[in-house]
């Protein structure tokens, strides 16, 4: 199975957030190799800036550098694929560009997209092909 992260899941799991249990069984299930987890590096940047802006530079970098020893895999280049549909998704449902990078990806891995973001992305969970796993 494959899934694929979006910037409110890793904020619930670094914050202790409602669903962060949830969160962690999944780290850990890839952690054993019984599933893959993906980010688009541009919900990584959400999660980095919040980071900076509340924790400070020092605290921020040292949570990037755990993220990028976890099983996470950072997809960090924009395919074509991704860019079309990031377009597509952005201009059909008003989502945030994060999200629809996000979803986008999640398409093209053929993963499930992980969130518990309802209030924007109920609507495209209803409509588009895609499994969404909400952890709250």
């Amino acid at each position: 199975m494959i899934y694929v992260f979006d910037a409110c899941t890793l904020i619930a799991y670094l914050h202790n957030e409602v669903g962060s249990d949830t969160v962690y069984d999944l780290l850990k299930k890839a952690a054993d190799g019984e599933c893959d987890i993906y980010m688009n590096i541009i919900n990584l940047i959400e999660v980095h800036y919040g980071n900076i802006h509340s924790l400070g530079m020092e605290q921020a970098m040292e949570i990037l550098e755990e993220i990028l020893l976890s099983p996470i895999k950072v997809i960090s280049i924009i395919s074509e694929t991704i860019f079309q549909q990031s377009a597509s998704l952005k201009s059909a449902y008003k989502c945030s560009l994060a999200d629809a990078i996000g979803i986008a990806t999640a398409i093209d891995l053929s993963g499930v997209f992980v969130t518990a973001d309802h209030h924007e992305l109920e609507t495209v969970a209803n409509k588009e092909m895609l499994n969404f796993f909400w952890f709250r």
